[in-house]
């Protein structure tokens, strides 16, 4: 059988390879079709692969009637809606590792040229100035480089800085002293990695929690002198605030590859002398867009020949009896594994899922996939998904037990999601109660009823008189409105926990404010 293949963006020709050589593979290669072109043909193909200037959208989905597959040679799938294509059944693949190696050398390349002065050194001698003095650098050998972010990219950049005989301390949500022992670097805390480093570069997705990271308050906290390198994503460094600190001299120069608004021309960080700038180069290598290439060509191959695509990015359809079954407890599963991270800032190192009731008749892993989806998405957003987040958490050292029992508990369902760090096990316990929906029912050995969804806050604090008083003023005081409230004890006078469900999310002043009362113990504000 004859598949038809769209590729609809600029892709290596060597990339394409392995489709050319496919007898069962018709390729068309669109280079200048317009939208209105694309979306009258698109019903002919069953597979489309894309880069990033078309834009798979829904309409364009909702005409692709023969389609399959689409593969995106690169990592981000942003020009994808990867909703309507999960919801035609259409399996998205991407390549998240060929610009591994591009990336990383980019990185060194911008870290050295930054160290040395280069390209501040070529401008002037293009102008016709010989100035050695003032263009003196810094060695790298013995300096300490702090990468906040140690994926794929961000080992290889402390692989290559070893290399350079540096040293290299690292923060990432999922590093563990024993694996940054075992591959030779520090491992801090991101204060340790601010504080102690002489240069610092970025490797983390950007998310809601790593937005503006490096912010006016964390230049504070850095060396003088230090020296910023971002090849990873713009939006990571606050780009107001990184001008301020160079002009103060805390900062002595940066590196920057991404920028919050491409194409970025005209910011004033571009005048000054001490920051040095690329046009998002960090995959643009032949090697990478050779590599992307290949990788999506290979895995729609797989597919059309009945194997299994290795970098799936959505969900492909479960057996409509499975999914009749299990699908009512999506929703919570995820939803209990998202709530359980935020009890935690340290290192995860095993979770255990339980499931009890008669759920336990049938295939759970869509479930446990789901729950470690949400367990793993607050680090890494939305690059995890259900397909690919028991791998992910097996490549950062997590361990995952699965165990079923019996035991209904009081439920008909339960599904109880416990985490071991170095120093504490937290757990969660939900399930799907009928006309109320998706429940959280425990949180530790407390029993609870909410529904795990918008902004709550978790306080641990001793059961005495009027505590519930001083935290309703205090969060009146900031405006904060209490929809519901949950309180259980261990004891009368002994530990005891609240759940308040509010109207709008917390700011970290009005929780310190709360932990500055006597009574209370612990706060966390978790978003849904």
């Amino acid at each position: 059988m004859k598949y038809n293949l769209l590729i609809a963006d600029p892709l290596s020709e060597d990339g394409i390879q392995p489709l050319k050589d496919a007898s069962e593979i018709n390729i068309v290669m669109n280079k200048d079709w317009s939208t209105e072109k694309l979306l009258e043909n698109i019903g002919n193909f069953d597979a489309l692969i894309v880069r990033s200037q078309t834009q798979v959208t829904r309409e364009l989905l909702e005409r692709a009637t023969n389609l399959r597959i689409i593969g995106r040679a690169g990592v981000g799938v942003d020009n994808i809606d990867i909703g309507a294509a999960t919801e035609r059944g259409i399996i998205v693949v991407n390549a998240p590792n060929g610009n591994t190696n591009s990336a990383a050398e980019h990185t060194m390349a911008m870290l050295m040229a930054l160290s040395r002065k280069i390209p501040q050194a070529y401008l002037a001698l293009k102008n016709h100035q010989w100035n050695r003095k003032k263009y003196i650098g810094v060695e790298l050998k013995d300096k300490t480089l702090g990468i906040i972010g140690l994926g794929r990219i961000g080992a290889e950049v402390a692989y290559r800085a070893r290399g350079q005989r540096m040293n290299v301390i690292a923060f990432d949500p999922f590093l563990t002293k024993e694996k940054a022992e075992k591959m030779g670097i520090g491992y801090g805390t991101l204060d340790d990695v601010l504080q102690s480093s002489d240069f610092i570069t970025v490797h983390t997705p950007l998310l809601k929690e790593t937005k503006h990271l490096l912010n006016k308050q964390a230049f504070q906290k850095v060396k003088q002198g230090v020296q910023i390198i971002n090849c990873a994503r713009g939006g990571i460094i606050d780009e107001d605030a990184l001008y301020e600190a160079i002009l103060s001299k805390k900062v002595a120069g940066a590196a920057l590859d991404v920028f919050e608004e491409e194409p970025f021309l005209n910011h004033k960080l571009l005048e000054l002398p001490e920051v040095i700038a690329t046009p998002h180069l960090g995959a643009s290598t032949v090697e990478a867009q050779e590599n992307v290439a290949i990788d999506v060509s290979e895995d729609i191959l797989r597919y059309f020949q009945g194997g299994t695509v290795r970098n799936p990015v959505n969900m492909p359809s479960l057996d409509s009896e499975l999914l009749l079954k299990v699908e009512p407890y999506f929703h919570v599963s995820e939803k209990l594994g998202e709530f359980l991270i935020y009890l935690t800032d340290e290192v995860v190192e095993e979770i255990s899922i339980t499931y009890s009731g008669d759920l336990i008749r049938h295939e759970l892993s869509p479930l446990s996939r789901r729950v470690m989806k949400g367990i793993l998405k607050r680090h890494l957003g939305t690059h995890v998904n259900e397909v690919n987040a028991l791998y992910l958490a097996e490549k950062r050292g997590i361990h995952i037990h699965e165990n079923k029992t019996n035991t209904k508990k009081g439920f008909s369902n339960l599904i109880k999601v416990e985490m071991k760090t170095k120093t504490h096990i937290r757990s969660v316990a939900g399930t799907v109660l009928t006309g109320l929906g998706p429940r959280i029912v425990r949180v530790d050995h407390y029993r609870v009823d909410f529904t795990p969804e918008g902004h709550i806050i978790v306080i641990h604090h001793t059961d005495q008189p009027g505590v519930i008083g001083k935290m309703g003023s205090l969060l009146a005081k900031h405006e904060v409105n209490i929809a519901t409230m949950q309180v259980d004890r261990s004891n009368i006078g002994g530990d005891a926990i609240m759940m308040l469900t509010v109207d709008k999310h917390v700011n970290d002043e009005v929780l310190q404010e709360l932990l500055s009362l006597n009574e209370i113990h612990s706060v966390r504000a978790i978003d849904l």
